[in-house]
């Protein structure tokens, strides 16, 4: 079966799901099948190969409830409904704006009003938002953690009123959830918090001027939810149970620092390591590949077109050769596009940030969507309890 650039004829795309062109136009009609122009032949259609897997994958499992619903957590079919986020056609979504536009003027706190639902309600301003310093010996004691286990130790610290006052209007709750999203970067920095915008905040910090501190804001907006990956879902789970406010974070944070998920970053900064060290990207790239690695940070799932949270970041930074040359190996070899875990490292090495600030930048935006879902799922009333399909001995 040939493949021009991820696309195939008609005659092939309709071979591929076992029906006829009448259908298959169908399903483009339907948009189910993305379908485009060849460059050699205007009058020639070309069909997505990603749309048409999705598609026999679909077909396969919803013949079969059992599979289909054990496919449904790996990427599969949605298993919950949600007005936060969407993920279609390569574009990122917030509850019906499109995160690369919002990423143009708004700060993560305009995007967290927009995810809470809180309408004309400003929740930053109320003097309840404001998040109680930490005792300094407290603070002292956890700056040798890792970053999500330092967060893990001192938001518990946060005033109880914002950590338990869950079984409540979520109007009520929103304060609360505000001093927790400062008291997060504050965490993750290791500092004290603070009342200024939270890009500010972080510019400050780590003193960067305005184009710094605008980027930084950026790369917010657009982390600051993901639909329902796996922190997210780990948040809601503890939600679900009537778990505090502080603990579905808490949970969020666990499962942020799986390398297959925030911890990502660690593993893009060794690559852009070994870049620096050897000084060719096509030799690391084939090096890793010879000997099994993996390129981290490239072919999401969802986005078989590119991440758009990396392509609302990277052509902002300065042009630099290795990661250049990397991107284009990437493509043209392997067909793969950057995900938003090497646009943060880029990011960070940019603006020379402290290693361990992509991670950062991640835990800090995420907050806010974490809190989106513990509200939603809160509201929902109902427990997440998946059942499991047994494949162990039976008894005798």
């Amino acid at each position: 079966m040939s493949q021009t650039d991820k696309f195939l004829d008609a005659e092939e795309a309709a071979a591929a799901l076992g029906i006829n062109r009448a259908t298959l136009y169908a399903y483009v009609s339907r948009g189910l099948i993305q379908a485009t122009g060849a460059g050699d032949d205007p009058r020639r259609r070309l069909y997505s190969v990603h749309d048409i897997e999705q598609l026999k994958k679909r077909k396969s499992v919803g013949r079969r409830p059992k599979e289909a619903a054990a496919t449904a957590l790996d990427w599969g079919l949605p298993v919950m409904t949600s007005a936060i986020t969407l993920i279609d056609q390569g574009r990122l979504i917030y509850r019906g704006q499109d995160a690369l536009q919002l990423a143009e003027t708004a700060s993560l706190e305009d995007v967290a009003r927009l995810l809470w639902d809180c309408g004309p309600a400003n929740p930053f301003e109320d003097r309840k938002a404001a998040a109680d310093p930490w005792d300094a010996a407290l603070l002292g004691a956890t700056t040798s953690l890792p970053l999500t286990e330092r967060c893990q130790a001192l938001l518990p610290f946060v005033a109880a009123g914002r950590m338990t006052a869950w079984r409540r209007d979520s109007r009520r709750l929103w304060p609360g959830a505000a001093a927790l999203v400062r008291s997060m970067a504050a965490a993750c920095l290791g500092v004290q918090p603070d009342t200024a915008p939270l890009h500010a905040f972080l510019a400050k910090q780590w003193s960067l001027e305005a184009h710094g501190a605008d980027l930084i804001r950026r790369a917010l907006v657009l982390q600051a939810d993901h639909e329902l990956n796996a922190s997210a879902f780990a948040v809601r789970v503890a939600a679900s149970t009537g778990a505090s406010l502080g603990a579905c974070l808490n949970a969020g944070l666990s499962a942020l620092s799986g390398p297959r998920h925030g911890g990502m970053t660690s593993l893009v900064e060794l690559l852009f390591d070994e870049l620096e060290k050897v000084g060719d990207a096509a030799e690391v790239v084939e090096a890793r590949l010879r000997r099994g690695d993996s390129i981290p940070g490239f072919d999401h799932p969802l986005y078989p077109d590119g991440d758009p949270r990396a392509y609302g970041i990277l052509p902002h930074l300065p042009q630099e050769r290795l990661r250049g040359d990397l991107l284009t190996v990437m493509e043209e070899t392997a067909g793969q596009h950057p995900t938003c875990d090497v646009a943060l490292v880029a990011l960070r090495r940019s603006l020379g940030l402290p290693r361990g600030s992509a991670l950062a930048l991640f835990a800090i935006a995420r907050t806010v969507g974490w809190i989106a879902h513990a509200l939603e799922q809160k509201d929902d009333e109902r427990l997440i309890r998946p059942r499991a399909r047994y494949i162990g001995p039976m008894p005798a």
